[in-house]
């Protein structure tokens, strides 16, 4: 298994979030666009994840061949973020992210691919190199914060394409991973979608995404507006990613003990408390930090587990669009929706109300999957 080579990748596409989830919003706000506006273009970012990687995944899923698209997908959007620097008002930086994010959204289901198929027989073991990504993501985020502190936001956008073109150079020495063979087609991909369980298991996705669109759309601005300078924005999220990496780092015995599911019930439980502290309590410090250690929790063991049982669940030849389909409907759409609806509750209604409906639609992930998500899913 080339593992320092894909380690590169995650190293580098996450290290791209780290500059862009944390002080995006704050770009925005500071290039004089308000809360809604700011919601709106973050959710252009998670839009494009429900169409893109559809898109991009019945082609590799025909194929069988991954890595060329990876690599085509990484270069042009390089070339689609550049376009941020010549654009002009909200309609103009709305096309350039929605150029750049349609084939950025494109590779990472597709490399999830290459992972598991290179890690064959030890797909528990994704975490160790999915972990890197955690790392790339929070060198930037403290490095960018510290810099912040003596520049101005107008960096931001050049970090991003300097790491994006890293990221394009680390796929070109990945190897394809051995085409799918089997005799699973798309009328395969159709059984696996009616089972409740499945159908139920994506609904849970959606919500915990949905509540974490929220968060990456204005938990800095909420931060900035408690008081948090610069710095201490970056390394309150820097925080939840280095628990996160703990996480990884003993995902793969978690899953074997406890099982993915059992896995989801936790983190989701643990999301609700999550959100309601942040909404209500992010000024006081101590729990400002509980909060983004938990992080570990609600998007680290939750995603680890996830994308464990979608593995499991689609195999062959719809393990492209299995990848897929859960980043478009939990990223994409999910995510697109938290951003929308804190936009929309952000200036009238307050951080406590937006961050409360995130609580809220994980509380009814939570139920969800108690109920419903079972069955060939619960053994997993």
């Amino acid at each position: 298994m080339p593992y320092w080579r894909l380690s590169s990748y995650y190293l580098l596409y996450f290290a791209s979030l780290g500059a862009l989830m944390p002080y995006w919003g704050l770009y925005l706000q500071d290039e004089g666009f308000n809360a809604l506006e700011i919601g709106q273009l973050m959710a252009v970012l998670s839009a494009t994840k429900i169409v893109a990687p559809m898109v991009w995944g019945q082609i590799v899923d025909q194929t069988g061949h991954r890595m060329p698209v990876v690599r085509l997908a990484a270069l042009l959007s390089v070339l689609g973020f550049a376009t941020v620097f010549l654009a002009d008002g909200f309609w103009g930086l709305a096309l350039a992210m929605f150029l750049f994010s349609f084939f950025w959204n494109a590779s990472l289901p597709q490399m999830e691919a290459v992972t598991f198929n290179h890690l064959g027989a030890r797909p528990s073991r994704y975490a160790l190199v999915r972990l890197w990504g955690s790392v790339g993501f929070i060198l930037v985020v403290m490095a960018l914060g510290l810099m912040l502190e003596q520049d101005t936001l107008g960096i931001v956008p050049v970090w991003l394409l300097w790491i994006m073109v890293g990221t394009w150079l680390s796929t070109l020495s990945i190897p394809d991973s051995a085409p799918a063979l089997g005799g699973h087609t798309s009328a395969s991909l159709r059984v696996l979608l009616r089972r409740p369980s499945v159908l139920a298991f994506f609904a849970a996705c959606f919500l915990m995404q949905l509540s974490h669109g929220i968060y990456y759309a204005f938990y800095s601005i909420h931060l900035k507006s408690a008081g948090y300078s610069s710095a201490a924005v970056g390394q309150l999220w820097a925080l939840g990613v280095i628990a996160e990496v703990l996480v990884f780092l003993v995902m793969h015995r978690l899953l074997e003990r406890l099982g993915a599911r059992r896995i989801l019930l936790w983190s989701l439980g643990v999301g609700v408390l999550r959100w309601l502290a942040v909404g209500a309590y992010v000024d006081v410090l101590v729990i400002a930090l509980v909060a983004q250690v938990l992080h570990a929790v609600t998007f680290g063991a939750f995603h680890a587990s996830a994308i464990h049982l979608v593995h499991h669940v689609f195999p062959g030849r719809t393990q492209g669009r299995g990848q897929a389909l859960y980043n478009s409907l939990s990223f994409g759409a999910g995510g697109a929706a938290g951003s929308l609806i804190g936009g929309l509750l952000w200036t009238d209604q307050g951080p406590l109300a937006a961050f409360g409906v995130g609580a809220a639609m994980t509380f009814v992930a939570l139920i969800i999957v108690w109920r419903w998500v079972n069955g060939e899913m619960r053994t997993i």
